[in-house]
Parts: structure tokens; sequence; C-alpha cells
């Protein structure tokens, strides 16, 4: 056992649906502007490049299965923070370069996940050319369902996807509508660096994002993986 000289703080982790033991984090990706109609509503052309991805902290995570009852304050610094629901992709074999057609041979499961964003910053940031850490990457800003194997579910390549606000639908899609699918996400991001198990991708959200003030409840949900739920609290 290694001696630190300071305690080392937990390794975050994620439920497994109908399981005891709970998948570690190591890292969490997310892709941009993945869906087509939300591209366009953040004023982008969804034609015009590849899959780019930015991160996330591995203790972003927060367990939001609706049985918790998941309840965050408003985060710090920002006025405007924005749901974006995702389909998440569990890896637990790791690799670089790996060929479309190997990618779905690398994934442990799938869940439902936000992104969440202080949309405020991010625009900022941007704007700047600077970094968008601010804006995607800070506590509790990666909510997570319960993790289902692939074993059990199957490989997600179609159905619906949606998030709600105190009952309201506002993001409601198919994952056939994605731009990149889950092979061709992971294909890409493997050119770039080496995926290793515990890696968690977060492969974009439709169209419909929007702001989430505190007292309201989210939740949301993909088919064949429940649901999940957030509330936010006053700060």
């Amino acid at each position: 056992m290694m001696n630190t000289v300071i305690e080392p703080p937990p390794r975050p982790s994620i439920e497994v649906a109908g399981e005891a033991g709970r998948f570690p984090i190591r890292r969490i990706f997310c892709v941009g502007r993945n869906y087509a109609a939300h591209a366009r509503e953040m004023g982008f052309d969804p034609d015009a490049e590849p899959p780019f991805f930015f991160t996330k902290p591995a203790d972003a995570v927060l367990d939001a299965h609706p049985a918790h009852d998941a309840a965050i304050p408003y985060p710090l610094a920002t006025q405007n923070l924005h749901h974006e629901i995702e389909l998440a992709v569990a890896i637990h074999r790791g690799g670089t370069a790996i060929r479309p057609e190997d990618a779905l041979n690398h994934v442990f499961g799938y869940a439902v996940a936000l992104d969440l964003t202080r949309r405020d910053l991010q625009i900022a940031m941007r704007e700047r050319g600077r970094p968008w850490d601010w804006g995607k990457a800070f506590d509790q800003s990666a909510p997570v369902g319960a993790l289902h194997r692939a074993a059990d579910v199957g490989h997600l390549a179609k159905g619906r996807i949606w998030l709600s606000i105190d009952g309201m639908v506002r993001q409601d899609a198919d994952l056939a509508a994605l731009i990149w699918p889950v092979p061709h996400i992971l294909a890409h991001l493997t050119q770039a660096v080496a995926l290793a198990p515990g890696d968690l991708v977060l492969t974009g959200t439709p169209q419909g994002v929007g702001p989430i003030e505190p007292g309201q409840v989210v939740r949301g949900g993909i088919d064949g993986l429940g649901e999940l739920k957030l509330s936010i609290r006053e700060r």
C-alpha cells in the first residue's frame, strides 16, 4: 500500500443496476454538439467538423437514480445553469486506435447522464478562446443514473432520450439522431488518447437545452435504461 502524505480521496464510482458492486470512474470524456438540431440551436453547423471532446473530473459524478432523491445546491459562480441529457457509455476494456467495428467490445454498459453546464461561463470562455472547464467541469456536474450492463440491455443505437423540468418535457429525441454513434465516437477518441477501464463517455445532448432554477426537479430517461432524478436547492 502506498504511503501518502495526506489521506487519499475516495475513488468516485457509480451504481450498477441490480448489483452490490459499483463501477469505478477513471475519467469522463464528453462529446460536444453531437445532435444536429442541438448544434443548430447553439449557432453551429452540424456538418462542419468531426466529433470533439471536453472532460469533467471523475468526482463530478453523482448518483442520481430516482430512489436516491439526489439534490445539489445551485452551483457557484453562475446565473445560468443548463441541463443537457445524455447517453453515458462505460468502458471496461482499454485501447488505442480502436476500429469502429471493434469498439462495442470495449463497452461495459450504459446509463442516463446529465451534463450540467454553467452556460454563462462556458460562453464567456468560448468567446475569449479559452478552455470550457469553468463552464463544464465543476462540482457535481455529472449526475448519472444506474449503469446497466450491455450484456443485459444490448448496445443502444436507437430509443427515446428525454428530460423534463417539474414534469414539463424540455428535451425529447431519439438516440438514432446521434451524428456520431457510439462506435465512431470511441474510434475517434482513441486516435488521440488511450481509453482505459473505468472511463465514462458522454455522447452529446439533443435539442431543447435550457435553464434550471433553484427549487426545480429534473428528471430524464432513455429507453431501456430507466431514469435519473435531480433536485436543485438554493445555494
